[in-house]
């Protein structure tokens, strides 16, 4: 929520800087999240000054280049034009150097001294465009000699608007807070309380003078969804831009103003939180306004231009003849809505059901400013005050007139809350006392009733727009808020039993690869296991999602290690060695959970260093990574080729028959989806499978050999379909008791070779633990390994 600081003035006066009172908001609960800068004028016009043309004529390389000096007050510079109707005599606007062009986007380019067409120029002679003045580019913007002052700076010429806009994190309990006198109010509660000075100016309804009478009527068909609704009818009005200081406030939050009417039903929401909705009269059937519900599937379309089918729970605003103009609280209705024809509107303010409206944002995806405050409550009291603000401001901005009384409808009054503090709960929540004046103090500033004063407490009245604020421990929250979570001191004495965790078999195994990883220089991340709507069919989504971005559980831990790395590349950190423990989710003939560990690379393996200057992630070397945890199931492993789209090249590891891991290079087109411009390798271990499987045998412990081992090399050459793993298992059936490891050190296919062979160089590692090998033995060992080898894939030896 961006609140400006200017605007924040209108209701609260205070010495403090915009930074202390960011920081004074951030303490209260109201989170500043950054301070950005508004400019009416981007550059405000800093470095522009008036200046006199003296000569101009044509530059004498260039046939659409003028050659000016120019006079800015004692000084004449020389300046290269190419605007066409340059001229000398005239009073323009100069950018001197050093100033600064701001474009439409907030780039900038800065004024320097340079040789155009091998002339000198020290400045240039602006369009209205290039200062951000109108979008004319015609040609430089000429001055009235009469008025302006050559030398001066052209910025004193413009009642130039600076602010300084806060950036609120807000949480979605503070309804109060959701507009500028919402915030206003709360920090002058803590400001008024911690002695910090300010004066608060509190909301009025504004006496309102109509003219003649109407003949509309209202009719609410459910209190309980509408407990209060006004209207008010306003006729001769002018739909036209609005003033500059309204547009600058409009601006100043993001918002784009449209025309005086909608500026100003934005304005009064974000000045008061309250929603207003403008309807145009003369497309009311009946000059009636029926607020209720519409029958299941009505096709009604929205302002927005798109047609929706009703739930028939929605609250709708109908006209006499029951064609529904709006989604109440959510959005208007294509057809009803104001335009620039429109001279006459019925005005509507109103408190609508917060479950009511939410449901029905819900269902239609829709998100809109007013849906966001309905459906969390607005102040129900202030409907009628809020809405004379908004008739007098079209009075005074629109030329509108007040036809007429206010239509209302509130029969049953929304009482305040009625809670009972007692300050022994509260002094042990706290862990200090507070001085029980100092209680009541904080208590009225927040604008909380004490109706009795009981045996250690208060009976208190919560106002209704405190719809936070319902039970004692609220009370006790909001005390401790506005008194400052600061002033509470730390114990120098903590307490507490420790208590022996029991982890089951898993949890031991996820901490012990968890510990591997992080040896290996591998960060822990943890994402959401919710994620955006995707186009995958056994995907599990939301009934009720927060959000389309946040509506259905995850399939893969990918993606989420994809969107981290992306976020760390885009910062300057491409090198990425990221896991994650996590569940997924699937919906087949029933809903599967699965709990996983992923694996993501990229980037350099290590750290580049004038040993090892270049060590990039690959295939290889996540696999080495990936077995390095495997190993600790004591498990026989088995490896095939995968097919799986998330990989270009992919690999399972199995045992039993069942799939322990899945390894792969990630497939090029997640990763631009991804926004991910470097090679990514990713890993996937299914922890349930490996749990199950894993032997529970002791690892034994042997001594180190006495006896050194010996190593032996062959050159094969094999067909090109042969693998090495094919080779690897052929070796591991040698029955010999000296064969202790098997290794590949090169693989080449090329020059010099037979076409469609391939030469694989394996290292074989023999050892005689109780004694020193003889050359028999060796040679016993080689000779069955190189039978073995021709007799399976016909391999031949390579000198």
């Amino acid at each position: 929520m961006k609140i400006s600081n200017n605007w924040l003035k209108d209701y609260i006066k205070t010495n403090l800087t915009t930074e202390k009172i960011g920081m004074f908001l951030t303490d209260i609960g109201l989170e500043v999240e950054g301070i950005d800068k508004y400019e009416s004028i981007k550059g405000s016009l800093v470095g522009i000054v008036v200046g006199k043309v003296l000569t101009c004529e044509k530059h004498p390389n260039a046939d659409k280049l003028s050659k000016t000096t120019v006079d800015v007050g004692g000084k004449v510079l020389d300046i290269v034009c190419g605007a066409p109707n340059v001229a000398a005599e005239q009073v323009v606007p100069v950018a001197v150097v050093g100033t600064k062009i701001y474009d439409k986007t907030g780039n900038f380019f800065e004024i320097k001294k340079a040789k155009i067409r091998g002339e000198v120029s020290e400045g240039m002679i602006c369009a209205e465009d290039e200062l951000g003045l109108s979008d004319d580019h015609a040609g430089i913007m000429v001055l009235d000699e009469t008025k302006y002052k050559v030398g001066e700076n052209f910025a004193d010429y413009f009642e130039l608007i600076n602010d300084e806009v806060f950036e609120i994190g807000l949480t979605p309990n503070r309804t109060d807070a959701m507009s500028h006198y919402g915030v206003a109010r709360d920090l002058h509660s803590y400001l008024s309380s911690n002695n910090l000075g300010s004066e608060f100016s509190k909301v009025e309804t504004v006496a309102l003078t109509s003219e003649a009478t109407h003949n509309f009527s209202i009719e609410i068909e459910d209190t309980v969804l509408t407990p209060r609704y006004l209207g008010a009818v306003v006729e001769d009005l002018k739909v036209t831009d609005s003033p500059a200081w309204l547009k600058d406030r409009i601006k100043a939050i993001g918002l784009a103003p449209i025309n005086n009417v909608v500026d100003i039903t934005n304005y009064i929401l974000h000045s008061y939180g309250q929603p207003l909705h403008a309807f145009d009269a003369d497309k009311i059937a009946g000059h009636k306004v029926v607020v209720g519900t519409s029958p299941e599937g009505t096709l009604f379309k929205t302002l927005d231009g798109v047609e929706r089918k009703l739930s028939g729970n929605e609250i709708m605003i109908k006209d006499g003849n029951q064609n529904p103009m709006c989604i109440a609280g959510v959005l208007g209705g294509e057809n009803s809505g104001v335009s620039v024809a429109t001279t006459k509107i019925f005005l509507e303010s109103a408190y609508f059901n917060p479950v009511a409206v939410r449901k029905a944002s819900k269902f239609h995806g829709l998100n809109t400013d007013a849906s966001f405050r309905f459906e969390r409550g607005v102040d129900p009291n202030n409907t009628k005050t809020i809405l004379t603000h908004a008739v007098k401001m079209l009075q005074d901005i629109a030329g509108g007139k007040l036809v007429g009384d206010l239509l209302e409808s509130y029969p049953t009054k929304i009482e305040p809350f009625y809670v009972v503090l007692r300050y022994s709960k509260l002094d042990q929540i706290l862990g200090v006392k507070i001085h029980r004046e100092k209680i009541k103090e904080i208590l009225k500033s927040l604008e909380i009733t004490v109706l009795n004063e009981i045996t250690n407490g208060l009976e208190l009245s919560v106002p209704a727009y405190r719809a936070d604020v319902t039970r004692e421990i609220d009370v006790i929250e909001e005390i401790l808020r506005i008194y400052g979570y600061n002033k509470i001191e730390a114990p120098q004495k903590t307490s507490f039993t420790t208590v022996r965790l029991s982890l089951d078999d898993q949890d031991v195994l996820e901490n012990a690869w968890a510990r591997t990883l992080q040896s290996q220089g591998f960060h822990e991340v943890m994402n959401n296991s919710l994620t955006s709507v995707k186009d995958v069919t056994n995907a599990v989504k939301l009934l009720n999602p927060l959000s389309n971005e946040l509506s259905t559980m995850r399939t893969s831990l990918l993606e989420g290690l994809l969107a981290n790395a992306a976020y760390n590349i885009n910062r300057k950190h491409p090198d990425i060695k990221f896991f994650e423990l996590g569940k997924i989710y699937h919906k087949f003939e029933k809903y599967e959970e699965r709990k996983q560990l992923a694996i993501l690379t990229t980037g350099r393996d290590f750290a580049e260093n004038w040993l090892q200057p270049k060590s990039t992630s690959d295939f290889f070397k996540l696999k080495a990574y990936l077995m390095l945890l495997l190993e600790r199931l004591n498990l026989k492993l088995e490896e095939k080729a995968l097919e799986d789209s998330r990989f270009s090249d992919a690999l399972e590891i199995l045992s039993e028959g069942k799939t322990l891991a899945r390894i792969g290079k990630v497939a090029p087109a997640l990763l631009k989806d991804a926004d991910v411009d470097q090679e990514a390798f990713y890993a996937e271990i299914e922890l349930e499978n490996c749990q199950s499987l894993r032997s529970t045998e002791n690892f034994k412990f042997v001594d180190i050999p006495k006896f050194n081992k010996i190593r032996r090399d062959l050159a094969l050459l094999v067909d090109k379909s042969i693998t090495y793993a094919e080779l690897y298992e052929v070796a591991k059936k040698n029955k010999s008791p000296f064969l202790k490891e098997i290794n590949l050190f090169d693989v080449y296919e090329g020059k010099n070779l037979p076409e469609a062979k391939k030469s694989y160089a394996m290292s074989f590692a023999l050892l005689n633990e109780e004694k020193t090998l003889e050359d028999k033995d060796i040679n016993e060992v080689m000779n069955a390994l190189i039978k073995s080898f021709q007799k399976e894939f016909g391999a031949e030896l390579r000198a």
